[in-house]
């Protein structure tokens, strides 16, 4: 369960944008960087506090001497923004292996939606569909061409389609018109903030797209929804481990990751949101009540779960730990 971390050094920032910085990493010791797909993400600690974060990777998927970021300094953030813009070149910091859970699938076709930073990751897809030949569009969604990162790469790009909150309407995003009814052999990937999220995702369900054909990546946990009344998730339960039988009581105000960490269990975690994937585990018995923004329809009917954000409906939960 354990995650493989490497001290790396930052070769080159700039800022793309009055509140996008984009940091270029490299290995500290000289080696090659891990492979990664499009998509992919990695862990950073930073700050003097040990705060980890999770930042998509944005350069061509083939460069291995260098990982590049862009971080977009948020306000209401946890921190992690703030300490990383306090980055010079020259400064070090510790980064995790990539992982993946929101890459390029098989389709004939691709349709990417990135809102403001949700730009990373699609990033890289564009950059891989482009080195292999692959049909796609991307549709590149910003408040203003000044808080639009890498627009000097994209503004030309004949697969790219640019939209700005303060350009005339008829150039806004129109799903009804760019997406359209469902067609088979084509994925649509979305990303971006809440507010983005749900109006392309809930557009596209509107128009019928199946929900096997849309694959999202959020940057922030969505609202929670309370449980039914009676559900059982709102209130205190157990949690068993099925390597051990041990039980631990996971009361209202903590999560099920909360109470396992405490007890000395070394159950994998790292955004602590519900949205990385790094914590998924599986059920063997009880009813979860799912809170994550990151697991399918199908993953969840297939027994897997989130400690860190989800809880139980029943009152026992068995967890594969």
């Amino acid at each position: 369960m354990s995650t493989t971390w490497t001290d790396a050094v930052v070769v080159a920032r700039y800022d793309a944008t009055p509140r996008i910085a984009v940091f270029d990493l490299a290995r500290a010791d000289g080696d090659e960087l891990w492979e990664y797909e499009p998509g992919a993400h990695i862990d950073v600690t930073v700050g003097t506090a040990g705060l980890i974060r999770q930042y998509s990777l944005c350069g061509p998927p083939d460069m291995r001497k260098q990982y590049r970021l862009a971080v977009l300094d948020e306000p209401a953030s946890r921190g992690g923004s703030r300490a990383m813009h306090a980055l010079a070149e020259g400064d070090t910091l510790r980064i995790a292996a990539p992982r993946n859970r929101f890459g390029l699938t098989s389709a004939r076709r691709h349709m990417l939606l990135a809102g403001g930073i949700g730009i990373t990751p699609l990033l890289s897809m564009a950059q891989s569909l482009d080195a292999t030949g692959g049909d796609y569009h991307l549709h590149y969604c910003a408040r203003s061409r000044s808080e639009a990162a890498f627009l000097a790469d994209l503004e030309n790009h004949p697969r790219v389609t640019l939209h700005f909150d303060d350009e005339p309407p008829e150039q806004r995003l129109d799903l009804g018109r760019e997406l359209g009814d469902p067609t088979p052999g084509t994925a649509v990937y979305v990303c971006g903030p809440g507010g983005f999220m749900d109006y392309a995702l809930g557009r596209a369900a509107e128009l019928g797209w199946p929900a096997s054909a849309l694959h999202k990546e959020r940057f922030s946990a969505s609202p929670a929804v309370p449980s039914e009344p009676g559900g059982g998730g709102e209130g205190g339960f157990t949690v068993r481990l099925s390597s051990t039988g041990a039980e631990y009581l996971v009361p209202e105000d903590q999560s099920v990751l909360d109470v396992l960490l405490a007890n000395g269990v070394d159950a994998p975690n790292s955004c602590g949101q519900g949205i990385c994937g790094e914590c998924i585990v599986r059920v063997r018995a009880g009813e979860p009540d799912h809170r994550d923004d990151v697991l399918t329809d199908v993953e969840r009917g297939e027994g897997l779960f989130t400690p860190c954000s989800s809880r139980s409906k029943s009152p026992i939960l068995e967890l594969e730990l």
